[in-house]
């Protein structure tokens, strides 16, 4: 199940793909978090900063920092409108490279099954946490089906064709990011599923879209000319009928928990 590569390297395609999707789950995501406002954060696998964005719009944070392993999706990042005052670098969710017990709260949005050690990626976010502070993430519950275009997965597989998967599926299961947090050392660990929908004004714009994406775009490619009309019928019949707009579901799960203070 582990892929060779899924990069994304270009910040607007991935705005249209998946910008979007992340930051309907972000809203719910923040409900799930209710932070503090005044804190200093650090989004991990920050990607073209959709999270960010929303991060800084609805969280009154003191500071925050964005990392990303791609320089593309970094200077997408920074030319952001609502993520003006955000310091972005590139960096490694594994070797992070802020300082032991520097930021106030880690999170990570649509990244940890991207992780190939999610584990270590964990203890990161505990490292760079001060005492106290609040290690989060959200993840498409991609093996139950939940990720946004699991449909075109579905029907790829029909065809025989096995679209991309990330390295870590399993990282984004609810025990699984239960137990994550919890070997890291984190304490009063909380769970949540929630479900997003997303309009499309038609099945068109839909299937253009869903071709920019790198877990997609390669199977897609891949197919002769009929297989991929075959494809595109089968998706359809997949999805809800028209009339009027194309409403599509994804499922997502959510993480948090605190790094224990220092005793007194």
């Amino acid at each position: 199940m582990n892929s060779p590569s899924i990069r994304f390297e270009d910040g607007a395609a991935y705005e249209a793909f998946m910008g979007r999707w992340s930051r309907l789950a972000g809203e719910r995501f923040l409900q799930f978090l209710a932070p503090e406002p005044g804190g200093h954060w650090l989004d991990v696998g920050c990607g073209n900063g959709a999270f960010t964005e929303l991060l800084m719009q609805r969280c009154a944070p003191a500071s925050v920092q964005g990392i990303d392993p791609s320089p593309a999706q970094i200077a997408f990042a920074r030319q952001r409108p609502g993520t003006a005052g955000a310091v972005f670098e590139v960096g490694d969710a594994m070797a992070l490279p802020q300082a032991d017990a520097s930021v106030d709260a880690a999170v990570m949005a649509l990244v940890i099954f991207f992780v190939p050690e999610p584990a270590r990626a964990v203890a990161e976010m505990a490292r760079v946490l001060r005492p106290g502070g609040s290690a989060s993430a959200y993840a498409w519950d991609l093996l139950g089906g939940g990720f946004p275009f699991a449909v075109i997965q579905d029907s790829l597989a029909e065809l025989g064709v096995a679209p991309l998967w990330p390295p870590s599926p399993q990282a984004a299961e609810l025990q699984q990011l239960q137990a994550l947090w919890q070997q890291a050392g984190f304490v009063d660990v909380a769970t949540d599923r929630y479900e997003v929908t997303r309009e499309f004004d038609s099945f068109e714009a839909f299937w253009q879209i869903a071709q920019s994406g790198p877990r997609l775009a390669p199977g897609l490619s891949s197919l002769e000319e009929g297989a991929r009309q075959q494809l595109q019928d089968a998706v359809r019949r997949r999805l809800p009928p028209g009339p009027g707009p194309l409403v599509v579901r994804a499922t997502a799960h959510a993480v948090r928990g605190r790094k224990p203070a220092l005793p007194a």
